[in-house]
């Protein structure tokens, strides 16, 4: 009897009730395993998620999240021979496994860097605060907490490791637990990752449930305070989104759909420059990676008519070159598709597109294999398909095989090509190869409506270009229209999906407390201690010094000037103020600057360790030779910092806000500058 996958729910591995769904070798067509979610109670175990795994979460902070996420990768990574025996089993090369295991890690390092920019808190700000009223006493703060709820990604067969880490490494950082639901057709790979995962005991318990099978009655028991995200085809995700109880919670609903995306050969490339060698790499890569099974993948192909036939050869001489057989096989370059259905699926789309199109390489019937036998294995030949009349006929924009499959087009010029991308109507992403800045300005400024991301390859970036297909972990991943309206990753962007915004009005005292970031007008505390004799721990947000004040003269201006080697005129040539906006020569910014870190900075030593920069400054004010200034400075935020080292001084970094004004009591300049201050211990 071949065993079932386990179901992680509720904190237990448990097997679905029945025989299950049998699992196949993509290689040889040997039922691998049975996947079942009958008997699961659904609502249980979002129950579960809600009320164990997100409180759990929530009370962490960000840099504990990211922190958190950074020893899954190191651990995940520690059993990366074991994940790649097993996804062979999916018909991936080991470089199509590279990209979903090492790929689906590489975003958990990436976004546990990505606590860094985030605070030392539970929550987060969002954009700067706003004043509401003209004394300074009325205000507003946008701020994102965690959403009470639990992110649901449903997700497809292509990527079983890397379309879940991908995911979870986002809800994760935000405060958020997730349930994730793998297609059946790769579970099994998902499922010994999550086994890994458990093991573990890096995640709190309910941070992290899987479902090896059908979603089942799963949607019926969503809330507002859930977030659905689904990858896979068009249709599904659409019949998802329609769902009756997302409707009436109005549950956010991520969709990253599969799209027929596309690459445009510029009108400057002709053959034996390196960009054609770069295009025709990059069609053969996107063609036979995964062997095609790529929501990114390239489907349409639109080169200059009088390129047309150059670019037919090139490419069919480049797929010649790919070696087709067992995914163990070192020198395969192509492995089978994901299983048999799949392949059939395949074949019935490529038989719609021939309505219009014409097979000009590969066959539907028969490939050549270096290892493997044709019919118990799901492989296919790469196919390219030629539509010589893109503009009326439909098929190559509307139908997607999702396989080893694109589909080469003519444009005139570029008002054509742009014209011919936006038939897809919506894609995750296009690239165009071109040397020419001019035709690479305008086809991005007219295709980057319909397209979420958009890759601008020649030869100065090709040696660092991750590729037309590869997501990455800091940019948005998704597109309008067909590709499902939504956005995936994308660095702090996606963290703020998981979570709840919030306009928060009141008092700068009230909302200093709140956010532990000192607003103007708020409480100032002044005390015999200076800020600077302070270590990190006992500063307190809105502890004040105000200075002794100083009075600017025109030597001090006048040695900035030889000092500094600024001469421009407005400080230094009185016969050219006539016509500006100055009165008569006026004192340099950055004097004003310096002379105001005279004026606060306390000179022993003590826990201030050294300058850390300067964020924001603005001179607000002429200051001329007779003014009087002031400073008044203001613990503003407090950031700890990790240990690089274990040698290292334990420091944080604070950040200070710095009020100049003068004998009016009006400013002249405020700054926010950083200090890295000593903690005790």
């Amino acid at each position: 009897m071949v065993p079932k996958l386990g179901n992680y729910v509720t904190g237990s591995w448990i097997t679905g009730d029945g025989d299950g769904q049998p699992l196949f070798n993509a290689f040889n067509g040997e039922t691998i395993t049975h996947a079942s979610t009958k008997g699961l109670d659904f609502a249980a175990i979002l129950d579960y998620a809600r009320r164990t795994g997100n409180p759990a979460l929530r009370r962490m902070t960000f840099p504990e999240r990211g922190r958190m996420l950074r020893a899954l990768a190191l651990h995940l990574r520690e059993h990366l021979e074991k994940f790649y025996r097993i996804s062979f089993l999916t018909g991936a090369t080991r470089a199509d496994s590279w990209i979903d295991l090492e790929g689906g890690i590489g975003n958990l390092f990436s976004y546990a860097s990505l606590r860094r920019k985030f605070p030392d808190e539970t929550f987060c700000l969002d954009g700067e605060a706003l004043a509401l009223g003209k004394n300074g006493t009325f205000m507003a703060q946008h701020v994102l907490v965690p959403k009470d709820g639990v992110a649901i990604h449903i997700n497809a067969f292509n990527f079983p490791v890397w379309g879940m880490l991908e995911k979870i490494a986002v809800n994760l950082l935000a405060g958020v637990p997730a349930v994730v639901k793998p297609a059946s057709i790769t579970s099994f790979l998902t499922e010994a990752v999550v086994r890994e995962i458990v093991a573990s005991g890096i995640l709190p318990a309910g941070a992290l449930q899987l479902l090896c099978g059908s979603a089942g009655s799963l949607l019926d028991h969503v809330t507002s305070q859930d977030v659905v995200t689904f990858t896979g085809s068009a249709t599904t995700g659409m019949q998802l989104k329609a769902h009756p109880r997302i409707m009436q919670e109005c549950t956010p609903f991520n969709m990253e759909a599969d799209s027929l995306n596309c690459l445009v050969l510029g009108a400057d490339v002709e053959p034996g420059m390196p960009e054609w060698d770069l295009f025709v790499k990059e069609l053969r890569k996107e063609m036979t990676v995964k062997a095609g099974q790529k929501c990114t993948a390239v489907r349409r192909i639109f080169v200059p008519e009088n390129k047309l036939e150059d670019a037919h050869k090139a490419i069919a001489k480049a797929l010649d070159q790919t070696l087709i057989g067992n995914p163990e096989n070192e020198k395969v370059r192509m492995g089978p598709l994901a299983g048999q259905a799949q392949r059939r699926e395949v074949r019935d789309q490529v038989s719609r597109l021939l309505a219009s199109s014409q097979l000009i390489y590969g066959s539907l019937d028969s490939v050549t294999l270096l290892e493997g036998d044709a019919d118990k294995g799901a492989f296919l030949s790469p196919l390219l398909l030629l539509n010589e009349q893109p503009f009326s006929n439909e098929e190559p924009h509307a139908i997607e095989a999702f396989g080893p499959v694109s589909t080469l087009m003519p444009y005139k010029d570029l008002d054509e090509a742009i014209g011919l991308s936006k038939k897809g109507k919506g894609s995750l992403c296009s690239s165009i190869v071109t040397a020419d800045p001019g035709i690479a300005r305008n086809y991005v400024l007219g295709a980057a409506t319909h397209h979420g991301r958009i890759l601008i390859l020649n030869n100065e970036c090709a040696k660092e270009s991750t590729g037309h297909g590869s997501p990455l972990p800091l940019l948005v991943h998704g597109g309008p229209g067909r590709a499902g309206g939504g956005e995936e990753m994308g660095g702090i962007r996606g963290v703020k999906h998981y979570m709840q915004r919030v306009a928060v009005q009141g008092s700068p005292s009230m909302l200093t407390n709140l956010t532990h970031a000192w607003q103007p007008h708020a409480r100032q505390t002044v005390d015999e201690k200076h800020p600077f004799r302070k270590y990190f721990e006992e500063l307190q947000i809105g502890d004040t010094v105000i200075t002794h004040k100083r009075t600017v003269t025109e030597a001090d201006i006048a040695n900035f000037a030889n000092l500094s080697w600024d001469h421009f005129y407005a400080h230094t040539d009185h016969t050219s103020i006539e016509g500006t906006l100055f009165q008569k020569p006026v004192a340099h910014g950055y004097f004003i600057l310096s002379a105001a870190a005279g004026l606060f900075v306390d000179p022993g030593k003590g826990p201030v360790m050294l300058n850390y920069g300067l964020e924001e400054c603005r001179f607000l004010k002429p200051v001329y030779a007779g003014s009087t200034i002031g400073v008044r400075l203001t613990c503003k935020e407090k950031i700890p910092q990790e240990k690089k080292e274990e040698k290292d001084l334990p420091r944080g970094i604070v950040k200070w806000y710095v009020d100049v004004y003068d004998e009016t009591g009006e400013s002249v300049a405020i700054a926010t500058i950083l200090t890295m201050v000593q903690r005790r211990s």
